[in-house]
């Protein structure tokens, strides 16, 4: 697996220097860079390890104007050779470079102590126990410290020694995500746009299809190099060069990602876990507008934080950071924020959420926010859950969750099947294979029970509701598919109860209060009374007194329980009455090929108007069709 090293330290300390005398390489290419003798862009190197593999090197600038091109770099390096002139010792750059290489997670490296031709052998000594004392309690207290000179080549062998062997450890990088951030953007003639960067996980292949993130274009692959080598396949840990089809220069900023396409998500806002330097000067503050730096991406950004209104030097908390515009990243990648003034690195911290799913955080209670702080030291499993549990009633789908956990699909699948096999989890979604928390699941349920039962309270006559009234109640902001499948679920344990097109909850009985009952007995007996020939509707609420608005919860009821059969607004018929005049219909298609208004009257001995309309009622119900003034049995043979 490929490694790569970066270079860093103070201005003028010998970094591009000391790696142009290791590898042969000078990492200044650019004019101004050669005549101020300073580096102000990123310089790429390599260096071919004995065993065959070859390592990138990251030549970043010591100067204080350029730490951002610094963070850049750094924020893809595996290891550091820290950098420190023997002549001059540990100076401001020195120090901040450190601290970003430790906020950025970096963990093992080397340190080269610079320019021993410059001094003598009792000043070399202090500078040698000066930097010890430095590097006590950083993650370079136990690095061994090499002597070198680039001009004389004195101590360079034992740093190549070195140097191979801490390439020969292998970090753990994502196999199944390919994700480039873009460190340089350019275009070339006869090729066209190339960008560069370090490749994080993943692999890119020569003709995949790739997306462009955060603006969401689209390309293609055209070729790969590495190190000035053309390549079909480029793995995790390589510096590589991209040519992209149908993108142009403009298309592309630092700090954009190329990935395959759908992986990735933009967002405006994260949860970090944020820790202040303890040399800050002064504390960070709630609302603090602050220059962030996420991979090789900076922009401005507003931290706001869940318990607090300072954090102060040395502190560690929970912080919403909102950008000001779209970034995309994974959880667990780190970022380093800057204050505006002074200009100088401030904090760090880890990515917990990186999308704008997660809830605002006015609304994520102390327990869960425990649970986040802690994500970045437990097991697979809980960070699953945890990330399950912050989506809520919303759910997530296997892609986001990818992001949320920064685990191969492959390691979701398992774990999450696990987790549904103990009725922790739902796979609401097979086609997305989108899931939700059981805690989740519940609260959608309770929430469609509870519309169901303030549905009953309101409509006590009615036997049931639509389903859109139990999906409306899960809430307008859950996706169609999770209302649905809860509406199901819910429906297969028996908790609603489904009759024809309406659901209700399984005790629901129709309640009728006295005057009701009445009103509902004295209206099934006024059609009982002339069954082809109901009651006109304006002299019956007369006579008895009533109000549409009394009688039609009650003419609903007798059509749900199937006592009547609406016909139109004002007509209605007893179902016995209904079956009856189909039955004549029947037998007079028996002998006829049609059948006319005047013919339906004799049948049935009703009256003109009536019959028109039970006409079209049953053209409703399909068992008739209307040709010109006449009609036809629906479905018979000619």
């Amino acid at each position: 697996m490929a490694v790569i090293m970066g270079t860093a330290g103070h201005i003028d300390h010998g970094k591009t220097s000391l790696v142009r005398a290791l590898t042969g390489i000078d990492c200044d290419r650019l004019g101004e860079e050669k005549r101020r003798g300073i580096t102000i862009e990123l310089g790429f190197a390599y260096a071919d390890i004995p065993g065959g593999e070859r390592m990138g090197i990251v030549d970043m600038p010591g100067h204080e104007r350029f730490v951002r091109t610094m963070v850049a770099g750094a924020a893809g390096i595996d290891f550091v050779l820290l950098v420190i002139a023997a002549d001059e010792g540990v100076m401001p750059q020195t120090r901040e470079h450190l601290e970003i290489c430790t906020l950025l997670g970096v963990r093992h490296g080397l340190v080269a102590l610079t320019k021993t031709d410059m001094v003598d052998a009792e000043m070399l000594e202090l500078a040698r126990d000066d930097v010890s004392d430095f590097l006590k309690g950083t993650f370079l207290e136990s690095a061994p410290i090499f002597p070198v000179s680039s001009m004389t080549g004195e101590g360079l062998d034992a740093l190549r020694e070195a140097i191979a062997e801490q390439s020969r450890r292998e970090p753990k990088r994502r196999s199944d995500l390919f994700r480039l951030p873009v460190d340089r953007v350019f275009s070339l003639k006869g090729h066209g746009t190339v960008i560069t960067g370090t490749l994080v996980s993943g692999a890119a292949r020569v003709g995949d299809e790739v997306e462009l993130m955060p603006s969401g274009k689209l390309s293609h692959i055209r070729s790969i190099q590495n190190h000035g080598q053309s390549l079909e396949e480029a793995d995790a840990g390589h510096r590589i060069s991209l040519n992209l089809h149908g993108l142009s220069v403009e298309d592309i900023s630092r700090g954009d990602v190329i990935s395959h396409v759908g992986a990735m998500r933009s967002s405006n806002r994260w949860i970090v876990e944020l820790t202040c330097l303890e040399s800050s000067p002064r504390a960070l503050r709630h609302r603090k507008e602050v220059h962030f730096h996420h991979s090789a991406r900076e922009l401005y950004a507003r931290l706001y934080f869940y318990d607090r209104d300072r954090l102060e030097p040395g502190q560690t908390a929970l912080a919403e950071v909102h950008f000001s515009e779209p970034v995309s990243g994974v959880f667990a990648d780190r970022c380093i924020v800057r204050s505006f003034s002074p200009l100088r690195t401030v904090a760090g911290g880890s990515i917990l959420h990186p999308l704008d799913s997660s809830p605002r955080r006015n609304r994520i209670s102390p327990e869960m926010q425990v649970r986040l702080l802690a994500l970045p030291t437990v097991d697979d499993a809980e960070r699953i859950s945890t990330q399950l549990a912050l989506a809520g009633m919303q759910g997530v789908s296997l892609a986001e969750l990818s992001l949320l956990t920064d685990l191969s699909q492959k390691a979701l699948d398992k774990h999450l099947q696990a987790m549904s096999g103990r009725g922790l989890a739902f796979c609401w979604d097979k086609d997305s294979r989108s899931w939700i928390s059981a805690q989740g699941f519940e609260g959608l349920s309770l929430k469609a029970l509870e519309a169901a039962d303030t549905f009953h309270k309101k409509s006590p006559l009615q036997q049931g509701m639509a389903k859109g009234v139990i999906l409306g109640g899960v809430g307008s902001t859950v996706p169609a598919k999770l209302a649905h499948y809860v509406l199901e679920r819910l429906l297969r344990s028996g908790k609603l109860v489904a009759e024809g097109e309406l659901v209700r909850l399984p005790g629901h009985k129709v309640s009728l209060a006295n005057d009701q009952q009445a009103l509902k007995d004295a209206l099934l007996k006024a059609h009982l009374a002339t069954p082809m020939m109901p009651p006109n509707h304006t002299e019956l609420f007369a006579e008895l007194n009533i109000t549409l608005k009394q009688a039609l919860p009650i003419f609903k009821l007798l059509v749900q329980e199937g006592t009547l059969v609406k016909i139109r607004e004002d007509l209605y018929y007893l179902y016995t009455s209904m079956e009856e005049i189909r039955t004549k219909v029947r037998e007079w298609f028996a002998s006829h090929e049609e059948i006319s208004p005047g013919d339906f009257r004799d049948i049935t001995g009703i009256s003109r108007k009536n019959g028109v309309a039970l006409l079209e009622h049953l053209d409703k119900e399909q068992m008739t069709m209307r040709v010109g003034e006449k009609r036809v049995l629906r479905g018979r043979k000619s």
